[in-house]
């Protein structure tokens, strides 16, 4: 019972960290999206990462919760790991280097879920 708790809080804490950070590269023009670093990726790159991240918040609550098709949800789970993945590496290269400590913990904290939710 303590495991699922603790899932369903991370699960939560992840949706909606990803709504919010998929939403903003949704609705942000161009320029306020342009980063100061080396590489410079299309808007059409971060908007798809912008509706893969809010695919990705809705698919580690909705799946566990309705119980239809629960094995969604640890796959969403390893799909934000890999975003993580690569926003980490681009928080490294392009700074602000102090980013990349944060998307390190959402990416543990979605891999957390992938392995709990996936084992249940």
């Amino acid at each position: 019972m303590k495991k699922n708790t603790s899932l369903w809080i991370i699960q939560g804490v992840l949706a909606l960290m990803f709504l919010f950070a998929g939403g903003s590269k949704l609705v942000m023009t161009a320029e306020q999206m342009a980063s100061p670093g080396p590489i410079q990726m299309p808007i059409a790159f971060i908007r798809f990462i912008g509706v893969c991240e809010l695919l990705g918040a809705i698919g580690v609550i909705l799946p566990a919760l309705t119980g239809i098709k629960p094995g969604l949800t640890p796959l969403a789970a390893a799909g934000l790991v890999i975003i993580m993945i690569g926003a980490t590496v681009t928080n490294l290269v392009n700074g602000p280097q102090g980013f990349a400590a944060v998307t390190v913990v959402l990416g543990a904290l979605a891999a957390t879920v992938a392995w709990g939710r996936f084992r249940s």
